[in-house]
Order: structure tokens, then sequence, then C-alpha cells
């Protein structure tokens, strides 16, 4: 049996680049695991980097050409060339923002990332929220998942009863 724990596993980096924030890895690997698990990923490294407004918004403005901040931005460096490649996910996450949305939401900063790190994760494992359908369907979904690890009702927390 150690073989097949072998074959399953989930790496997590995490670099904090913004203070302000509690972001402990052991519930940030939990919620990957979580993520992953859920959608039938054994072998994946996912990092992640908790950066400020100024940071994603220059990041952004390279990537996506929009002048903006934002909660997230996800990359799926995954090499596609292989039938069956391990996963490798690059997750920018706003520590800053999710700090400011969680006080004027009413929950925890650390739900309030667990939600942007969710998001980030689903996108780069087909999720897209281009239309309103689908948009509604992704955040329900990360409401199941963070509901399901004890963050509770996050995104959908003020239109829910």
């Amino acid at each position: 049996m150690a073989s097949a724990k072998k074959d399953q596993e989930i790496v997590v980096q995490i670099a904090k680049k913004f203070a302000g924030i509690d972001a402990r890895l052991p519930a940030v690997k939990k919620l990957v695991e979580a993520v992953c698990s859920r959608f039938g990923l054994s072998k994946a490294t996912v990092s992640i980097a908790i950066v400020d407004d100024t940071e994603i918004r220059k990041l952004n403005s390279r990537f996506l050409n929009r002048k903006s901040t934002t909660d997230c931005l996800s990359f799926d460096l995954s090499d596609n060339k292989r039938a069956q490649p391990p996963k490798l996910f690059e997750l920018i996450v706003n520590g800053e923002m999710a700090v400011r949305q969680a006080n004027l939401r009413g929950h925890s900063s650390q739900a309030e990332l667990a939600l942007y790190i969710t998001h980030g994760l689903l996108h780069n494992l087909g999720f897209d929220d281009s239309t309103e359908s689908r948009a509604g369907k992704m955040h329900d979904m990360e409401d199941k998942i963070l509901q399901q690890l004890g963050y509770g009702l996050v995104y959908n927390k003020n239109t829910k009863a």
C-alpha cells in the first residue's frame, strides 16, 4: 500500500508576501487536498503566493492586461504533452483584499482566503465564471467545499438563509 500512497501526492507550497493574514500550511494543505480529491486529482503541486493589492495589481496588468486589483490569479503550468501529467498549479491570492472583505462580510480572513484559493483551483480544474449561470455554479461549489471544511458559507453568505 505504500506505493499507492506515493502515487497520490498533493504538494502545497506557500510564499507569504503579505504579512497581514494568518495562513497556516496545514489548513491550506487540507483545503487544497480536499478540492483536488473532490475532482479526482491525486498528483499535483500547488504553489500559492499571498500578496497585497499593489503586487496583484501589477501581476493582473502583466498577465491579463487589467489595471485593477483582483482576489486571485490562477495558472495551470502543467506539461500537457504527457497523457496523465501531474498537475502544476500556481495561485496568486490577495491577502490584503481577503482581510478587507472578511471585515466587510463578517467572517474570518482565513475563510475569505480559503475562498480565493478554492476559486483559483476550480478555475484550474475547468470551472468558468464568465457567465452569470457558470459563475453561480462555481460559487455554489466553492461554498459547498468551504462548508464541508468548516468555514461555513463564505461567497453566498449574504444571499442565502
